[in-house]
């Protein structure tokens, strides 16, 4: 599967939706307490008449909320923005990967007991931000109100008590979006990251997915290739610009 056909800047917007979103001239800005670029970043899915009033209100709405203005570069950014937020002083971070799997034939069952559920506990919730919560304490709140902004479901497997492996996935018409994988450090290495993925792709598959994508670091070498042996191939990706 090569993904050619997916809009996956639409897809991973609606998928992760920011609380707050403004319109400018074409953009969508987005505001969620700071918690992931996914949710306080410029989506700049159309040439704007005036870039350079645009990139002004741009950062004028970051700067009133007390954060850095920051692009997410996709493939509807608009024709030559890259550049010219680079010339800007805008730097490159965060390269990410996109990746789509076919879910037409049922995956391997999971070698482990997967529970799926269409709400995040709390459980889960601390599972996940033990291994993801890069923006405090109180960012988790922000992170709940952004999953329960969109219908989703939940995994989770059970060690000892708790979760330690979790997963997220969002059903968009014939589409599966994989978000928040996550095991915690001492339950690694022994596939329930791969239970969990294998998990959710069957439970979309049963609603009605036939093809399946997720997004991942570009430097997150181990889990590229364990997606890969899932089925999972690149196709595209984007990454950031921030000032």
């Amino acid at each position: 599967m090569s993904g050619e056909s997916l809009d996956f800047d639409d897809l991973v917007h609606r998928a992760w939706p920011a609380p707050c979103q403004e319109a400018l001239d074409g953009w969508v800005l987005r505001y969620a307490d700071g918690v992931t670029k996914r949710a306080n970043s410029v989506l700049p899915w159309a040439t704007p008449d005036d870039l350079d009033k645009a990139v002004g209100g741009a950062e004028r709405f970051y700067a009133e909320r007390g954060l850095p203005c920051v692009f997410s570069i996709g493939p509807r950014a608009s024709p030559g923005l890259d550049e010219e937020l680079a010339g800007r002083g805008y730097h490159l971070v965060d390269e990410t990967v996109l990746m789509v799997a076919s879910t037409a034939v049922e995956p391997a069952s999971p070698a482990h007991e997967v529970e799926i559920l269409d709400h995040p506990s709390q459980a889960w919730l601390a599972a996940w931000w033990a291994v993801d919560g890069r923006f405090g304490d109180d960012g988790l709140g922000a992170a709940e109100r952004i999953m329960r902004g969109v219908p989703a479901s939940y995994a989770a497997v059970q060690w000892d008590g708790g979760p330690v492996a979790v997963g997220r996935s969002v059903l968009q018409g014939g589409t599966l979006g994989i978000y928040c994988m996550a095991t915690l450090p001492h339950a690694r290495r022994r596939g329930l990251g791969r239970s969990v993925l294998r998990a959710l792709l069957a439970h979309g598959r049963k609603r009605g997915a036939g093809e399946a994508y997720l997004v991942v670091m570009a430097t997150n070498l181990a889990a590229r290739s364990m997606y890969a042996s899932e089925g999972f191939t690149p196709s595209g990706g984007y990454h950031y610009r921030v000032r």
